[in-house]
C-alpha cells in the first residue's frame, strides 16, 4: 500500500471500531513469597468443592420439595 492510503485506512478503521479499552493481566512469573502448605491446599480444594457441589447437592436432596411446588 502507498503511504497516504495506508494512513487513511488505518485511521478510518480505528474510527469505525470505536474506542477500545486495552486490558493487561496481572500475571507474575516469579515464585510465591511464601510456599503454600498441604493444609492450605486441602482447605482451598475443600472450599472449591463445597462451592461447586454444595448447591447441586442441596437441590438433589430436596428434589421432592421442589416437585410439590
Amino acid at each position: 500500500m502507498s503511504g497516504p492510503f495506508k494512513a487513511i485506512s488505518t485511521r478510518t478503521a480505528s474510527a469505525l471500531r470505536g474506542f477500545m479499552i486495552t486490558q493487561k493481566a496481572g500475571v507474575f512469573t516469579r515464585p510465591a513469597k511464601d510456599p503454600v502448605g498441604p493444609a492450605e491446599t486441602a482447605i482451598g480444594l475443600g472450599m472449591f468443592t463445597l462451592a461447586i457441589l454444595g448447591p447441586s447437592g442441596w437441590v438433589l436432596a430436596n428434589i421432592q420439595n421442589y416437585k410439590k411446588k
